[in-house]
């Protein structure tokens, strides 16, 4: 059985690491990327997930000095998104030391650029992101361009034409628990685990060590982890023990200098 990976969540704006609520509310300063991830890197962490959370709106792909900054300090698995639309994005993220890719927009504007980079890079480096919301009639709707844009697509049926189209994973992320830190959505994650043959990586709403838990338990490959790491005195090592000691199949705790 694969282990469950813990993946802190970097969302970056102008060059620091930023948090807010619902994607666009309260932001608040949480730290150099850099600094924070190395010290995650030392806690043990399987992944980190880098953000852009301006490239779209600016037409224009996450800043690559970043990426290259934290990988020549960091020796885990490093995925990059913002603004990515072009192979050559691609090329340029993974040549700056990112393992993988994360598409949003281009996913939903241009569905068949997700097997063109997978062709050309493998399906392993393609994570494509589905952020979503609840509509006014509470149906859960596909939204792009940093949550800006909603669409009439279905989350979970898009998230299944990425995976036939070749995404290696699916980064599913509720806005409307993007930041509040009152659990996962535990309902989607089912409905998806239930469905997909490729990893499924839970997004925003942990809050407390069960809620990691009760994601992982529903089905997800994975869980990110933003707010409680940088709010709380929550850490990826309390995590990590929390979740081993209740019957979680994760890593042990090692650094990847260890």
């Amino acid at each position: 059985m694969l282990k469950k990976r813990i993946i802190p969540k970097f969302l970056i704006r102008g060059g620091r690491l930023v948090k807010m609520r619902r994607f666009h509310d309260d932001q608040r300063e949480a730290g150099n990327p850099v600094s924070t991830a190395k010290v995650y890197d030392s806690y043990g962490v399987d992944e980190l997930i880098f953000v852009d959370i301006d490239a779209t709106r600016e037409t224009r792909v996450v800043t690559g000095n970043i990426i290259e900054r934290v990988a020549e300090e960091v020796f885990v698995p490093l995925t990059a998104g913002g603004g990515v639309r072009t192979l050559s994005h691609i090329e340029a993220l993974l040549k700056s030391g990112a393992d993988k890719v994360s598409i949003n927009s281009a996913a939903i504007d241009d569905p068949a650029f997700i097997t063109q980079a997978a062709s050309r890079f493998g399906d392993q480096c393609i994570v494509v992101s589905v952020d979503y919301k609840a509509d006014e009639f509470g149906k859960k709707r596909v939204h792009g361009h940093g949550g800006t844009l909603q669409t009439s697509h279905d989350p979970v049926e898009f998230a299944l034409r990425m995976q036939d189209l070749h995404a290696g994973e699916i980064l599913m992320t509720s806005i409307d628990r993007d930041g509040m830190m009152d659990g996962y959505d535990l309902d989607m994650i089912a409905a998806l685990s239930d469905t997909l043959d490729i990893p499924l990586i839970a997004s925003s709403g942990a809050g407390s060590l069960d809620d990691c838990k009760k994601a992982l338990d529903a089905g997800a490959s994975a869980i990110t982890i933003s707010s409680m790491f940088i709010f709380t005195d929550h850490s990826p090592i309390k995590v990590r023990t929390y979740l081993s000691t209740n019957g979680v199949n994760v890593r042990s705790q090692k650094g990847s200098r260890s």
